[in-house]
């Protein structure tokens, strides 16, 4: 009974409708998610070895599994209204303490298991109200219900599973180690969430809003870019320290190639994507969001995470006074920084082809040559291979602004005309309340 004047008090769960953009409330609970991407390069620059990057990448995908639940949920439910707010600040805590928990998800360094099982009990408590708030809001319908609990055995199974890899002791009797056992509880976690997603299919389900949608998964992108750059900078101890000119440069350098990712998605493909994801209806919509958004938006998520450790690394040699800057950078700086942009291409490439079922050959190319470049980067000084890359991404950009100009000019005018049309209306729209009251005299 409490229950219910509480909710009627705030006001019941609105529906998504087709024309939905995307809420400031969601804005602000990506901050929070987006703040485990900043946990995540932290704790492994602190030890950039081949494990402490598996365990990143294990917990980015179980983490972004749970953002992907997270905007499925909003795909029925508008996150800013009624009493899901509430509900929401209550998930953005425990995501929060998640994040927290992080360097600690696969050993605590006092020797038990306080911090595995706080990452294991909070993300649990995320997964909890994503899924109770959806049963909520699919109450009426049998079908929808039928379909959601087909992710009820992953929540168990993801449950149980990160429960059981936090209560491995330290040392186990034969020939298992304790590391090799959670390493692999974890990736289980991994392949039964992602697994469930393909066998549940795309009956049931449904793309309200595909402006939502897009718009959603184009902005957790970008702030993670931001987060890219905030990293280098805190990371790489220019703060520290008076600016030089190599740092200066390095930095600069690192604007300029992170700006050309930002636009090798946001300039052409982001934007046809989005067309073609209006256009698609019914279950072809729920499969293009599902593989092109929900999937394929984890490998440049990785990617990005991967070239600021290496970007990080570099720059802070670059402004370290004790290093001459004639010394080649570290070999494993080198692979982090173009293996990660390698990663963050290849995800690009994958989307525009699940999307748009096309492949730009300047994009293969640019992959191809960075991977040709990694011998030559880890063999010459530190901030000519920070500027060879900038070089390579920058070119990539301004040759596809030449070689596709006039598709691009005709998709650019395209998009300008819907929100140029958009903005009238809602102008109109506004000027409404300009106009005096019936009551009112007027002037």
């Amino acid at each position: 009974m409490k229950g219910g004047r509480w909710r009627g008090r705030l006001g019941p769960a609105v529906a998504v409708s087709p024309g939905t953009r995307v809420g400031r409330f969601e804005i602000f609970f990506d901050l929070v998610f987006v703040f485990s991407f900043f946990i995540i390069t932290r704790a492994t620059a602190l030890n950039p070895s081949g494990a402490s990057l598996l365990h990143a990448l294990l917990v980015l995908a179980v983490l972004w599994w749970s953002w992907v639940m997270h905007s499925v949920v909003a795909t029925r439910v508008r996150l800013g209204e009624g009493f899901v707010p509430v509900l929401m600040t209550i998930a953005m805590a425990g995501l929060f303490t998640f994040a927290l928990s992080l360097p600690q998800a696969f050993r605590d360094p006092r020797g038990n298991a306080a911090g595995p099982m706080v990452a294991a009990i909070s993300y649990t408590a995320i997964r909890i109200i994503h899924l109770s708030l959806y049963l909520h809001v699919v109450r009426d319908s049998p079908v929808e219900r039928r379909q959601l609990m087909r992710f009820a055995p992953e929540v168990v199974g993801s449950t149980l599973l990160l429960l059981a890899a936090a209560l491995i002791p330290p040392k186990l009797d034969g020939l298992a180690s304790a590391g090799a056992v959670r390493d692999g509880l974890w990736a289980t976690v991994v392949v039964l969430q992602y697994g469930t997603g393909l066998l549940a299919g795309t009956w049931g389900w449904g793309v309200a809003s595909a402006e939502h949608w897009t718009e959603r998964y184009d902005l957790i992108l970008i702030i993670a870019l931001g987060e890219s750059v905030i990293s280098v900078g805190v990371g790489s101890n220019l703060l520290g320290q008076p600016p030089t000119w190599p740092a200066v440069t390095a930095a600069v350098l690192g604007i300029f190639f992170t700006a050309a990712l930002w636009w090798v998605h946001y300039d052409v493909i982001g934007p046809a994507a989005r067309i073609a994801l209006h256009a698609a209806k019914n279950g072809p919509r729920v499969a293009m969001a599902r593989d092109a958004y929900a999937y394929l938006y984890l490998p440049m998520i990785a990617g990005i995470i991967l070239f600021a450790l290496g970007a990080e690394a570099l720059v802070h040699q670059v402004a370290a006074p004790a290093v001459p800057l004639h010394e080649p950078a570290h070999r494993s700086a080198e692979a982090l920084l173009y293996g990660g942009v390698i990663c963050y291409l290849c995800g690009n490439m994958l989307f525009q082809l699940r999307t748009l079922h096309t492949l730009s050959w300047t994009r293969v190319g640019t992959v191809l040559l960075l991977a040709g470049c990694i011998p030559v980067a880890g063999a010459v000084p530190a901030l000519v291979s920070l500027g060879l890359l900038t070089a390579i991404c920058v070119g990539l950009v301004a040759a596809e602004v030449m070689v596709f100009g006039e598709s691009r000019q005709a998709l650019r005018a395209l998009v300008f005309e819907e929100r140029a049309t958009h903005e009238a209306q809602e102008a109109a729209y506004r000027a409404r309340w300009h106009e005096p009251a019936s009551d009112e005299p007027s002037t």
